[in-house]
């Protein structure tokens, strides 16, 4: 069997099967451990990797927020933590997200875990940009503190980790306690390794989406290492069809088209492509920014139970009649 293939193969191995390989007595894997829970009051937490942290399965996409004003940012941050949200996520890149997450998770801050990207490749823009969100966000510190967008290896993974990097700025902000645990998201298989291969990361956020992995093989290779170092992984695009087919249907689609990929609208399609994305080894899933979008993979979070056998023939055929997965893409 070729590697792709093998990939692909690899990709489709789902909770379900694993469950009912595992012998009697024998020690449940932590991921299959919580998706087997149907009867939790609250959205099920996993593991982040080897920190001690449990982050809610389904994260909160700051993105999203800056599209809203003030007090639509207040009630949906406060809506999902009622509903047992506890990862949150943002960026300096999402425009005035920071600015609306600050004041609106403020009486939440100490229970939940914060997590903060950064495009900054060297330890001075770092610093710079690390003060700054820290100041937005009203907090003293970051829970989790991300290399955002890693695409290039010369272009980004290069510089961000060699001498005057942004590590060096990492490490002594978290020798500091301004950030906890440190991370990374990648949009390229070859930057994901690359990362992996040369930091110990706490953890990796990547577009484990059901299209990329079974039809276009990307993204089993940067679960298996992670899982082999222990690094949390966390799924970007989930509920994610793919790209937009043409110009056409970007502009038909009157409630959806100015997103920049074509999200999953259908609640059947939708509910199988998370189903797919929980059901591997990963620590939560980022829904798509948008608070209809966000509100279905939260329902979706909250009821999640593995894929049958039946389902995975279902999301194998979803996947394969995607014209155009998302990734991976030109850059």
């Amino acid at each position: 069997m070729k590697r792709r293939e093998f990939l692909k193969t690899a990709a489709l191995s789902t909770t379900a099967v694993a469950l009912s390989r595992i012998p009697p007595g024998a020690e449940v894997p932590e991921h299959l451990r919580a998706a087997s829970s149907t009867n939790a009051p609250s959205l099920m937490k996993r593991a982040y990797g080897k920190t001690g942290l449990q982050l809610s399965i389904i994260g909160f996409p700051g993105l999203m927020l800056s599209r809203l004003d003030q007090e639509a940012s207040n009630r949906i941050v406060a809506e999902a933590f009622e509903r047992g949200v506890n990862y949150f996520d943002v960026a300096p890149a999402y425009g005035t997200a920071e600015v609306r997450m600050g004041p609106a998770l403020e009486p939440y801050r100490k229970k939940v875990v914060l997590a903060c990207k950064t495009r900054a490749r060297t330890r001075a823009e770092l610093e710079a940009e690390l003060k700054r969100s820290l100041e937005r966000l009203r907090t003293d510190h970051f829970d989790i503190y991300q290399m955002h967008h890693l695409v290039g290896v010369e272009r980004d993974v290069d510089p961000a980790l060699a001498k005057g990097g942004a590590i060096e700025a990492m490490l002594a902000a978290k020798k500091e306690g301004r950030i906890r645990h440190i991370g990374f998201s990648a949009h390229t298989v070859e930057s994901a390794l690359a990362a992996l291969d040369r930091f110990e990361f706490d953890s990796v956020m990547f577009p484990f989406n059901f299209a990329s992995m079974l039809k276009a093989g990307f993204g089993p290779q940067v679960m298996e290492k992670a899982v082999q170092r222990g690094i949390a992984r966390i799924a970007l695009k989930p509920g994610v069809r793919g790209k937009w087919t043409s110009d056409e249907q970007k502009k038909g689609d009157k409630e959806f088209g100015w997103m920049w990929y074509q999200p999953l609208t259908n609640r059947h399609d939708a509910e199988l492509s998370w189903r797919y994305s929980l059901s591997q080894p990963i620590t939560a899933g980022m829904p798509p920014h948008d608070p209809t979008l966000f509100r279905m993979g939260l329902e979706i979070g909250m009821q999640f139970k593995p894929l049958t056998p039946e389902e995975e023939k279902k999301v194998k055929e979803l996947a394969l009649a995607v014209d155009d997965p998302l990734f991976p893409r030109p850059e």
